[in-house]
């Protein structure tokens, strides 16, 4: 199994999202998604979200909140266990990402972008605020064939 996170980091009602496009072998490639990506060794999810942050995109966190705990269940790759986040506070200039192309997006625009449809639930909730979450997320290939929300399909 694999532990990831991935961050929703806010600035003037616009998500900064990143365009999976630069890797040749991507599972997320040509997807919009969040920053974030795969624990290390002895990390703690916060540790992991500073550090993956930083890296993707040059910025330091200062405010952030545990959003979600997402599992991706697929026939194409192995379960993973996703902590979400978002993030409205951040020191730092903007940085080039080796992962794809990094923009702010306005939040009623997000839906318009090629995301994931499990994508599309999570963010829904993110933008309603609610409360803490479990999302279980099953796919075919690219096809969500079960979504469920705190235990309920």
């Amino acid at each position: 199994m694999s532990l990831t996170t991935l961050c929703y980091i806010e600035k003037d009602d616009c998500y900064l999202m990143l365009h999976r496009v630069s890797k040749k072998v991507d599972v997320n490639k040509g997807k919009w998604i969040g920053v974030g990506g795969h624990f290390e060794k002895n990390e703690t999810p916060d540790e992991c979200l500073l550090r993956e942050v930083q890296e993707e995109t040059g910025l330091t966190l200062t405010s952030y909140r545990f959003r979600g705990l997402i599992t991706f269940i697929s026939d194409g790759w192995e379960t993973e266990y996703m902590c979400l986040y978002t993030a409205d506070g951040f020191a730092g200039e903007l940085t080039g990402c080796n992962e794809g192309n990094l923009a702010w997006i306005k939040k009623e625009q997000l839906f318009n972008l090629n995301l994931w449809e499990g994508d599309k639930i999570f963010l829904k909730l993110l933008l309603e605020d609610a409360p803490f979450f479990t999302l279980k997320l099953r796919y075919e290939g690219d096809e969500l064939k079960e979504a469920v929300l705190n235990g309920q399909a």
